[in-house]
């Protein structure tokens, strides 16, 4: 049996109509990244954006120095599964499987790595958490959950 309750759908109309118009806008987003670890640092350039409106196929894109992230090849495949662009946070979820391989002699078994990255628009700090699993990575990685953070800088919206 469907109930009807008018109080509910008074509340939740003027929440799905914003939840609609947020999702209806896309935005790209652009920013430069440091990276330091130990002794040395890196500067990339990470470019993050939402899909178009009206089009459900199509889904978020991440850039990193202008290589697309979403990445199919002999060696594995990585997908980033979710993009989303706050007024003050931006994140993202990445999906990365690997094949096994033989390297100096050694047998890695298949692996993965799943990450969630979020970015703090108003600090600038990005915030990454990796969880890795099996394959050559846990030799230099380690098997497990880590969190690593960076600064952004962001670029003028496109």
């Amino acid at each position: 049996m469907n109930h009807y309750y008018p109080q509910m759908s008074a509340r939740l109309t003027p929440l799905l109509l914003s939840l609609f118009v947020t999702c209806a806008s896309a935005e790209t987003l652009v920013f430069t990244c440091t990276r330091v670890e130990r002794d040395v640092k890196e500067v990339y350039e990470l470019k993050v954006s939402t899909p178009p409106p009206n089009s459900p196929t199509q889904k978020g894109k991440v850039y990193l120095d202008g290589r697309d992230l979403d990445r199919r090849g002999d060696g594995g495949n990585q997908t980033i599964k979710n993009v989303v662009i706050g007024k003050d946070r931006v994140s993202y979820l990445s999906d990365t499987s690997f094949e096994a391989e033989v390297f100096d002699g050694v047998s890695y078994p298949p692996g993965s790595v799943l990450a969630i990255v979020i970015i703090d628009r108003p600090s600038g700090r990005l915030r990454r958490i990796e969880t890795v699993s099996g394959g050559i990575l846990t030799l230099s990685l380690g098997e497990g959950t880590k969190s690593y953070e960076e600064e952004c800088t962001p670029l003028a919206p496109l």
